[in-house]
């Protein structure tokens, strides 16, 4: 288990002639160095460009490359800002308001063990290799995937408007707008879509990734041979008015967060009105400088997430009238979102306080079909949540299941892709907050093809230990009539969670288990719960 860490913002300035990090300035025709950032295996990455193209290639390295175009930036050019939660990066170009309205052309090399995602307005993109899943999203740009040697991925390619090409052998679109089929065994996946623009599928020959880094590593040499301090590698902090535009910027707190709900164990109630002095933390006994604090009153980003997997064709409505129920309690200065999943998971309503919307999103929701991958489906919610990290809000993931993933001995299906030692691993390190409603759907098995007994008791056991991991609270909803009911509950113990932030003194990541104990300052009878602790990987 890894305890979340603050986002790290790291804002790295690339215009015309990165010489000012790499070589002595040179003419303005002269190519730049890029900039290498330290990427963790099986990572998620997102790389958003609203200004121009993305060209991204997967090789065998374990870091990021990237590079921008020179085209008629001038000296005041464009900004590349990554921001940094491990194991999530999210790169995303920005313009100066003094920088020419050119095109900005994003290069990026990408850890073939990445979970990528590509986002453009009008700008193309190009991805050579699919790496362990990537997702491509463009408004009006055209799309390209070059498959290298044998493909092994199962894609699904959608254009609005435009066209969808394969240049694979036995892979042909459906109405010349859709692509949908597994090749191999589909261990890697691929999702692509546009509005406007078209999707092209093809099958290239690999380079050799030792020759394409060694070529990188070659260039990045000045001419007195001397190696270059890579953004990825920690550098003394800097002071950002003493740096220039074309300097890098490392910034890394380290700050660990807590999220804590406050309970009154003589009555049962959450405790209102807690100040940061009110509160001591420690870690494996050692108390901590708390350096950053949220009241309970501060407001949170809910993700509602619904399973309408299987037979709820038939309880739909009493679903959608609990999902009302929850924005109906929920504080006005919260943020609702609603995602439902089977076999895929769907954004009903992204993160919006607009209540009218979100009452007709939900009251829009519709059974799906296909095997139930719930995993994926808190997975989905996770990257989501990180998406809105600009925001800087708390954020509280709640989740309606039976907790029956396909993946499951006994459950009919093929499951999620992400394994569920690998999905608690990904909660322990959410910054946020996970509580889990689980709906018990169990029914007498007649036949091997029905669901188990023993698959109902590993769902609900699970759903227990993911409320756990993700320092929420499990509820246990026995019939379907409850769950308003328990969506209520869910939404007061909300307005009882305080978050702390620390730097913990003990700096060493020598992957053992730090526990965490958070007291009440005076006060015997309250409990503060959330994580217990986490491993200094």
């Amino acid at each position: 288990m890894v305890l979340p860490l603050r986002r790290v913002f790291v804002a790295v300035f690339l215009q015309v002639l990165l010489a000012a990090i790499c070589l002595a300035q040179t003419s303005t025709s002269a190519a730049y160095k890029g900039v290498q950032i330290d990427f963790p295996a099986s990572g998620q990455l997102r790389i958003d460009n609203q200004f121009g193209s993305v060209s991204a290639e997967t090789w065998q390295e374990k870091f990021i490359y990237i590079t921008t175009d020179d085209q008629n930036t001038g000296t005041r050019g464009p900004s590349v800002v990554i921001e940094t939660k491990p194991p999530a990066f999210v790169i995303r170009v920005v313009r100066k308001p003094t920088a020419a309205p050119s095109p900005i052309a994003l290069t990026i090399k990408i850890p073939a063990t990445a979970k990528v995602e590509i986002v453009t307005g009008g700008g193309s993109v190009s991805l050579r290799g699919v790496p362990a899943s990537a997702t491509i999203r463009t408004g009006s740009g055209d799309a390209r995937v070059e498959f290298v040697d044998s493909a092994d991925a199962d894609i699904i390619a959608r254009s609005v408007r435009g066209t969808v090409k394969s240049e694979l052998p036995g892979l042909l679109s459906e109405n010349g707008r859709v692509v949908q089929a597994k090749l191999g065994s589909g261990k890697q996946t691929l999702r692509v879509n546009s509005i406007g623009g078209s999707i092209n599928l093809s099958l290239v020959r690999s380079e050799s990734d030792s020759t394409n880094a060694r070529r990188i590593r070659d260039f990045d040499l000045p001419e007195n041979g001397s190696p270059i301090k890579a953004a990825g590698t920690p550098a003394p902090a800097l002071d950002t008015q003493d740096v220039s535009e074309g300097d890098v910027i490392r910034v890394d707190s380290q700050l660990a967060s807590l999220n804590m709900s406050v309970i009154d164990r003589e009555t049962n109630r959450g405790v209102l009105g807690l100040a940061q002095t009110d509160f001591r933390l420690f870690e494996n006994g050692a108390e901590q400088k708390i350096l950053q604090f949220d009241s309970s009153s501060a407001p949170f980003d809910l993700l509602l997430v619904i399973d309408l997997s299987g037979s709820t064709r038939e309880v739909l409505n009493l679903i959608r009238s609990a999902a009302q129920r929850f924005v109906d309690a929920a504080r006005p200065s919260d943020r609702i979102g609603v995602i439902t999943f089977a076999r895929e998971s769907t954004v009903v309503s992204p993160l919006t306080s607009d209540r009218r919307l979100l009452r007709e999103r939900i009251s829009e929701m519709t059974t799906a079909s296909g095997d139930t991958k719930l995993y994926d489906a808190i997975d989905f919610a996770v990257n989501q949540s990180l998406h809105q990290g600009k925001n800087a809000r708390r954020t509280a993931i709640i989740l309606m299941s039976d907790g029956l993933d396909g993946s499951i001995e006994g459950v009919q299906g093929d499951g999620s892709r992400l394994g569920y030692k690998d999905l608690l691993s990904r909660v322990s390190e959410f910054d946020g907050v996970v509580y889990t409603l689980w709906l018990n759907t169990e029914y007498e098995a007649l036949s091997p093809l029905d669901t188990q007994p023993e698959a109902f008791d590993s769902g609900h056991d699970r759903m227990r230990e993911l409320a756990d991991t993700g320092g929420g609270v499990f509820y246990e909803v026995e019939r379907l009539e409850d769950l308003a009911g328990a969506y209520e509950r869910v939404v007061a113990d909300l307005g009882t969670v305080y978050s702390l932030a620390y730097r913990p003194s003990d700096k060493t990541r020598d992957g053992k288990w730090r526990a965490i104990r958070v007291a009440v300052v005076g006060r015997p009878s309250v409990v503060a719960r959330g994580k217990r602790g986490y491993y200094a990987n």
